[in-house]
């Protein structure tokens, strides 16, 4: 489980192909720390550590994972939003984000917001989806690229959120613009109470 507070922005240094997987090395400050078998956030997709070596680690992405998040888009060279797992013992600075990106979404838009900027995000219209609870509310939490984010004037399938200069600079946002496409993981507590929803 994850806080959605970004530790820092990890390189990526190889990308290996194996059938339907994909293997991504990349370069943090904290890879000295790490051991085999760890969960870190990737853009927001909870990936294992499955190899360090000489300052460096491996993680390996699966066909759904690929298919349904930004990682099959990344390139040697490119900027990933890392958080390791969440320590009980500490604050959640952001909202309980579980790793299991959703879908993505592309950037429509930015906007000037006295020295912040606003980022428009689309999703799939889908009404079998937001009956399960993949919707966005105003003022309620969204994740994007791994990012805790409160949601601005939501519709069907667009919203909006704030980004402070920190948050731009401290994280992958600084590298988004109209076009790109970024991750979504869906507030859990809406999922739950739409299921519960199906039981009355």
């Amino acid at each position: 489980m994850f806080s959605g507070i970004v530790e820092e922005m990890a390189v990526v240094t190889a990308i290996e192909r194996e059938d339907e997987n994909i293997h991504f090395t990349l370069r943090c400050s904290f890879v000295d720390e790490l051991k085999i078998d760890q969960s870190i956030s990737h853009n927001g997709v909870c990936l294992t550590v499955v190899s360090i070596h000489d300052g460096q680690y491996t993680v390996t992405a699966m066909r759904e994972t690929l298919e349904r998040s930004n990682l099959g888009l990344l390139r040697v060279g490119d900027r990933v939003n890392v958080e390791r797992s969440m320590l009980m013992n500490g604050r959640l600075d952001g909202h309980i984000v579980q790793g299991h990106v959703d879908e993505t979404a592309r950037c429509i838009g930015m906007r000037d917001a006295g020295g912040s900027t606003y980022f428009v995000f689309e999703y799939a219209e889908d009404r079998e989806m937001a009956r399960r609870g993949y919707f966005t509310v105003d003022k309620g939490s969204v994740t994007v690229n791994g990012v805790s984010l409160t949601v601005c004037s939501p519709t069907s399938n667009t919203f909006e959120v704030a980004i402070i200069p920190y948050t731009r600079e401290n994280t992958n946002f600084c590298d988004i613009k109209p076009g790109s496409t970024v991750n979504l993981e869906f507030d859990i507590l809406g999922k739950y109470i739409a299921r519960l929803q199906d039981f009355r």
